[in-house]
């Protein structure tokens, strides 16, 4: 028969003030006190099993739960003998020894900073570094290897802190595996650790801002995972514990702490995926995948279309991936249906069945979950209905495109050292601003639940009064420019018309020649001329009259891009006023116009 899916089943209230608040039917299940109950328990239940692993040459380092207790509570005795309560703060990306020590300064109630590795990495990006560690000011920097990180590891931000290093110590390093010691103290210090107890600071991704501290407790994180249990109760199907072979970045919430907590919750098994959807290391995360079968898969939407088209020529890699499949599910923005379509067939080719294909909604500031897609459906885009304990407060234009706002325990209680901020992202009920807007899937039966419909921060007003849903045209223009933008920006708050700066793909510049900080061409003019004829769009709204392709791609320094490879668009516009300018300037030959 396969897997059993639980039905969606929401309620609804319709307020007098015209606001409507959705909730789940389901009861919110008991949720776990801190995360260390579940290092202990599955030591317990389940000590042979493997927790955590990572490639070694041509195999895994797998670690058991009972050597995962055994580490987390030398580590953890380790910085109690070393005085450490402050942050600490990790550099270094996704693997067994940042998951090890995450666990062991949490068990003792030391909140955990992981940053994005490029921010060390790019010499460029070392001012955002530098901001981060500023705001969480931590006592303790670890990194996997002291070679690769030494150049940020000596910069003067790190003065004076413990500076702990997996492998390549050098100077004032300390090697891990140093700093493990007995246990003694530790059970007093994981005592102390209750639900208000900060768990991490993430920082947010600073696509609209400076990155914000998001203070985590380890209530949102265990309120999370019991959330998520009960939209998805096959995850704790003892016959089958769940694994992943997954390759999200931890210092973002979805990896960090939706994926790997919900192995940690469950019993379930990480195997860390060094590879990532791009040239590089898209070779890796295939070989990963046909060394390993996942029960789960999560992914972007570019890495499914890759590893789709891996498999199409590859019938092993197919057959061990869809094996034991139960859930595919996508993240960051909708699945193409042509690959939804694909996966589907291959599914069915191999098992007979298709797993559950969803994603879900959140942010770094909600846990991340507030909505899942958590019963079968063909159609991607659709983020699903309340979790349970989470209540969804939508506020509806004239079109019923809601505004959502949310409240539950998952919920942050504030950002780090920012009361201004924080006051200003509740509203009088206590019920988060997230910005976004949503619609129905279908107005007449509240269960198909919600589908995105954009931020509506990144809504502008025309000089007309027209609306621009910028982020739902900007999706559509990416679709229709390919394959000539690699990323775009919309602009024409307060002007006539809208008009785009573009990010030019490689076949764009390949058409084209460099003329101070454009590229141009003939060819080029009349190939981005025709595809935004081709749009038929007579609407101001969606209707974009002119262009520019530039040259300097987005500065992950001066904030135009976030770690995550999302464009800040208003830093973008600041930064590069002088081509907005000359975007409207009518007499500037360089300006693609329609």
């Amino acid at each position: 028969m396969g897997v059993q899916y639980r039905a969606h089943k929401v309620k609804r209230e319709d307020r007098a003030d015209g606001s409507i608040i959705l909730t789940s039917g389901y009861d919110m299940s008991p949720v776990a006190e801190k995360t260390g109950v579940w290092v202990d328990r599955w030591a317990a239940e389940a000590p042979d099993r493997v927790f955590i692993a990572e490639r070694d040459g041509e195999g895994w380092r797998e670690v058991s739960y009972a050597e995962t207790r055994r580490i987390v509570r030398e580590l953890a005795g380790g910085l109690l003998a070393r005085g450490v309560s402050a942050p600490l703060v990790v550099i270094s990306g996704n693997g067994v020894d940042h998951g090890l020590l995450t666990l062991a300064a949490q068990y003792i109630g030391v909140p955990t900073v992981p940053l994005a590795e490029q921010y060390s990495l790019i010499p460029e990006a070392r001012g955002q570094l530098e901001h981060c560690v500023e705001v969480v000011k931590p006592a303790v920097v670890f990194a996997d290897d002291g070679a690769r990180y030494g150049e940020a590891l000596a910069m003067p931000i790190f003065d004076g802190m413990l500076k702990v290093v997996a492998k390549n110590a050098s100077g004032d390093m300390l090697l891990l595996s140093d700093l493990m010691g007995s246990d003694a103290g530790v059970d007093a210090a994981a005592a102390a650790v209750g639900p208000n107890t900060v768990a991490k600071y993430l920082m947010t991704s600073g696509s609209t801002s400076h990155p914000k501290a998001v203070v985590t407790t380890q209530r949102m994180m265990c309120a999370n995972q019991a959330q998520i249990l009960d939209a998805l109760p096959f995850l704790g199907d003892p016959a089958k514990p769940p694994v992943v072979v997954d390759w999200l970045p931890w210092n973002h919430v979805f990896g960090g702490s939706h994926n790997f907590n919900m192995m940690l919750s469950n019993g379930g098994t990480f195997y860390v995926d060094g590879g990532k959807p791009t040239p590089a290391l898209m070779g890796l995360s295939i070989e990963n995948n046909r060394m390993k079968s996942g029960t789960l898969a999560f992914n972007v939407p570019v890495g499914f279309a890759k590893m789709r088209d891996a498999m199409k020529a590859d019938e092993a890699l197919r057959d061990m991936y869809f094996s034991g499949l139960d859930m595919l599910f996508y993240a960051g923005a909708s699945l193409p249906q042509d690959v939804w379509n694909d996966l589907e067939d291959m599914a069915r080719e191999v098992t007979g069945t298709v797993p559950l294909m969803n994603s879900s909604w959140g942010l770094t500031e909600t846990g991340p979950a507030c909505l899942i897609q958590h019963e079968p459906t063909h159609m991607s885009g659709i983020v699903g209905v309340p979790m349970t304990g989470v209540e969804v407060k939508l506020i509806p234009d004239d079109e019923m495109r809601c505004e959502v706002r949310v409240r539950g325990p998952n919920i942050m209680p504030e950002y780090l050292n920012d009361p201004e901020k924080t006051a200003e992202a509740f509203d009088e009920e206590g019920f988060f601003l997230t910005g976004d807007a949503m619609k129905f899937v279908d107005p007449e039966d509240i269960d198909k639940g919600m589908k995105f419909d954009g931020r509506i921060s990144e809504d502008f007003k025309l000089l007309t009064g027209t609306w621009v849903r910028a982020a739902n045209l900007r999706l559509d223009l990416l679709r229709d420019l390919a394959p000539l933008a690699a990323d775009l920006v919309i602009c024409g708050a307060d002007k006539g018309e809208i008009g785009v700066l573009v990010f030019p793909s490689q076949a764009c510049m390949d058409m084209a020649v460099q003329e101070g900080e454009l590229y141009c061409s003939e060819v080029l003019h009349h190939e981005l001329a025709k595809k935004l004829r081709a749009r038929g769009e007579h609407g101001s709204a969606t209707r974009v009259s002119r262009a520019l392709v530039m040259c300097e791609p987005p500065s992950l320094g001066d904030g135009e891009i976030t770690a995550k490879g999302n464009l800040n668009f208003r830093k973008v516009q600041a930064r590069r006023a002088g081509l907005v300018a000359r975007l409207y300037d009518d007499s500037d030959p360089q300006v693609v116009r329609v």
